[in-house]
């Protein structure tokens, strides 16, 4: 498919585009001001408290249920790069794959947001057993910006790089 927007030229790339030569980044810095706020705000969700394998499953399961083939693409890239096997990336699209218990929590906060906008009781409690306040929040809005994410590149139709 044809993007709705055309990511910006090379040749008008910030430092940071010119460093992390993405579609998304791209095609989002087409809109300045949010697209720094925006980074600010991704960067501080990929650099936050939270274990960096729980990260890379939270934002799996996000891409998988989202079904943008470009945020698939970019999280199973970064899933790599943080040291998930292969193996491991692929079982995140499988409903009943075996998980450890922590693993599972991780992904069934992904499967309740997304089904139904919201945590269950028991999906909360068991936040509450494994993080402070501030990495239940930090999940919560770490697999709901990676959804609305996913959205935004559905809509705009990035491209996937090659």
């Amino acid at each position: 498919m044809k993007p709705r927007v055309r990511p910006l030229p090379q040749g008008e790339w910030d430092d940071f585009t010119k460093s992390s030569p993405y579609n998304v980044f791209a095609t989002l810095a087409r809109h300045p001001l949010l697209y720094e706020a925006w980074r600010r705000f991704d960067a501080a969700l990929q650099d936050g408290t939270l274990p960096a394998r729980d990260r890379a499953l939270a934002t799996l399961r996000t891409a998988h249920h989202s079904g943008s083939a470009y945020e698939w693409a970019r999280q199973a890239r970064r899933a790599r790069e943080k040291g998930l096997p292969a193996q491991e990336i692929e079982l995140v699209r499988a409903p009943d794959a075996l998980w450890s218990v922590e693993d599972q929590l991780v992904l069934q906060v992904a499967d309740d947001l997304h089904y139904a906008g919201d945590l269950t009781d028991a999906t909360w409690a068991a936040l509450c057993d494994r993080y402070d306040e501030a990495g239940r929040i930090e999940l919560v809005l770490l697999v709901a910006h990676h959804a609305a994410l996913a959205l935004v590149v559905r809509t705009l139709r990035v491209r996937t790089e090659e």
